[in-house]
């Protein structure tokens, strides 16, 4: 079942950019690695963090993978340059995922697990798709890189038979609404918040079946604390922060984190700029604030990664495609002119989040739960 309501975010984004081809059916582009940033050498950092991040099963919870816009793309293989930067980023797991929304959101997901899936098999040397959590550990211990299958919005269940399709297909996450009114509940920048309705305590109920996640990241106050509420088991808050810290309507309350962390779920904490302080400078040091905030609040197990980029970044993206991104949501979005971090917008990004946990106090047990070992958790009693 789906709502009749214009394309939004990344969707908008790709369909202006590619047309009506293939890769309509993908995320975001993957920037050519002649182009691309280089990355940090990691002797930079402490043999503490190096350690870490070698030893620790990093999973980012909301980490889209890029390919080219080019449909010739899909039909080859992943350059040298991009395995080198996957490999060289210390993350192990990256949940693919994207808000497709509106009519057409039955086959364009359909597409999107498709190509991604086809992709995978012809790179199964650098990739591995994730069925269950134990797909991850094999991943880390193969050196290879985990494709978590999710979408950041529910249109693509017409029915709540469908969850259990889609999930036989590859998917296993999926946010209720992305940034507005669907027919499951609300999005987190709609004015009024009516809740997850009785055809979303549906589709909650189908996932909870089928052993797929129930994402509230996007979704209004009412609709996320609903969530938490009919959910038999955990939920997770894969890429958002604390509304303690900024007045922000895409992130979360103390009264969610609370709720969210009673039932056992799990918070990513995300590096996009005007999520993690109002003002700038915006550091790597902002980002473990909200870290901080919700270890206090409801204790460190409950606290992880979701960084909401690329190993890029958003502002690495072609001036013409950012230009369309960042109209392609609501004023209340309040972009500034830099959307990422500095220094949490390379691929090594991960190394300097870990050097900031170092410097803050954090234990290397602490540190490898943010990390990945709480997600890890999260995923292995759902995915069973």
């Amino acid at each position: 079942m789906a709502i009749d309501r214009p394309s939004t975010g990344r969707r908008g984004l790709l369909k202006a950019a590619a047309g009506a081809t293939l890769a309509a059916s993908l995320p975001w582009p993957l920037l050519a690695s002649a182009g691309a940033k280089p990355s940090a050498d990691p002797r930079a950092y402490s043999a503490r963090t190096r350690a870490l991040v070698e030893r620790a099963l990093v999973i980012d919870m909301l980490a889209p993978l890029k390919l080219d816009f080019r449909p010739e793309a899909y039909a080859g293989r992943i350059s040298a340059g991009d395995t080198a930067m996957f490999r060289g980023s210390g993350i192990t797991g990256f949940h693919n995922s994207v808000g497709y929304g509106g009519p057409t959101a039955h086959e364009d997901v359909l597409g999107f697990l498709a190509a991604w899936q086809g992709y995978v098999g012809r790179n199964a040397d650098v990739f591995c798709l994730v069925d269950t959590a134990s797909d991850l550990d094999r991943a880390k211990a193969q050196g290879k890189v985990a494709v978590i299958m999710g979408v950041q919005n529910a249109d693509h269940f017409r029915e709540s038979g469908d969850v259990k399709k889609f999930h036989q297909l590859g998917q296993r996450c999926a946010q209720l609404t992305y940034n507005s009114q669907n027919f499951v509940g609300t999005g987190g920048t709609d004015r009024i918040d009516g809740g997850v309705s009785d055809y979303g305590a549906d589709i909650i109920k189908a996932m909870n079946e089928v052993g797929m996640l129930v994402d509230v990241s996007h979704c209004g106050d009412r609709t996320t604390l609903d969530a938490i509420e009919l959910s038999k088991g955990p939920i997770a808050i894969t890429h958002s922060n604390c509304r303690a810290l900024v007045e922000h309507p895409r992130l979360k309350t103390d009264e969610a984190i609370r709720k969210l962390a009673a039932k056992g779920g799990v918070m990513g904490i995300t590096g996009v700029r005007m999520f993690v302080r109002d003002r700038d400078p915006t550091t790597v040091d902002d980002i473990v604030d909200h870290i901080d905030h919700v270890a206090k609040l409801v204790g460190i197990e409950h606290v992880g990664i979701g960084s909401d980029a690329d190993l890029e970044g958003y502002d690495d993206m072609p001036p013409d495609q950012l230009k369309e991104l960042r109209a392609s949501y609501k004023a209340s979005y309040a972009f500034r002119k830099k959307i990422d971090i500095d220094g949490f917008d390379h691929p090594r990004k991960v190394y300097d989040l870990t050097e900031a946990l170092v410097r803050r106090g954090y234990s290397d047990g602490d540190i490898e739960g943010v990390l990945g070992g709480n997600f890890r958790r999260l995923l292995g009693g759902i995915w069973t």
